[in-house]
């Protein structure tokens, strides 16, 4: 598959200090955060990449405003019921609200002058952000996806990317979920009805189509 660099944008989904490191959001809720910490690197790798071939960054974070005015109530419950209430104090401050120490991007993954950052309330990217008229702006076709977690933001943005017209690539293994049992779901559903949500490539395997695609443009 041939991509041109002036049409794709990499999305990099939620790398944050919250979710992945310790006492973060993620770990307060119960999850096993080391599989989430264990493709920091691979995204590292992907990043040099689009960067080097020239493709539009996007960054995504989510949280909250700290007075919790775009936090839906069913959602402030639900971290609530976890153990991890979304605007409590831990450890990097309060949880997933903007401008704490533990809502922003983990020291490796850290955007570079001009790159576009979106803090996001919802799962989705789309969802009450800019993300989609700033894709337009730029006549992006073509979206490569990684991040976390893969069976709620990736695939949240992923889906609704493909219904305004998207071509996606999800990353599997620069993806990461919750358990194991919902990385394989999370991946798998990508290819339903041919390929329904777009298709699943490799780390190494992307990095390749973008060397590929640098030295034909």
């Amino acid at each position: 598959m041939k991509l041109n660099p002036q049409s794709t944008a990499m999305l990099v989904i939620d790398m944050q200090r919250d979710f992945c490191s310790p006492g973060g959001y993620a770990q307060l809720l119960g999850l096993d955060i080391s599989r989430i910490q264990a493709v920091v690197g691979k995204v590292g790798q992907l990043l040099l990449a689009a960067r080097t071939a020239g493709l539009m960054v996007v960054h995504t974070r989510e949280g909250h405003l700290p007075d919790l005015s775009d936090c839906p109530p069913s959602k402030l419950q639900r971290s609530i019921a976890a153990g991890a209430a979304i605007g409590s104090v831990g450890p990097m401050g309060r949880l997933l609200i903007q401008g704490e120490y533990g809502h922003d991007f983990v020291d490796e993954l850290q955007p570079l002058p001009g790159e576009v950052v979106i803090d996001k309330p919802g799962y989705g990217a789309f969802y009450a952000t800019r993300l989609g008229s700033l894709l337009t702006e730029r006549n992006i076709e073509h979206l490569i996806l990684c991040g976390v977690t893969t069976e709620v933001c990736v695939h949240s943005t992923l889906r609704e990317a493909v219904d305004r017209g998207h071509r996606c690539i999800t990353v599997s293994d620069a993806t990461a979920a919750s358990q194991p049992e919902h990385q394989a779901s999370a991946l798998s559903m990508i290819g339903v009805e041919g390929g329904i949500f777009g298709r699943v490539t490799s780390t190494a395997a992307c990095v390749t189509m973008l060397m590929s695609s640098q030295q034909e443009a």
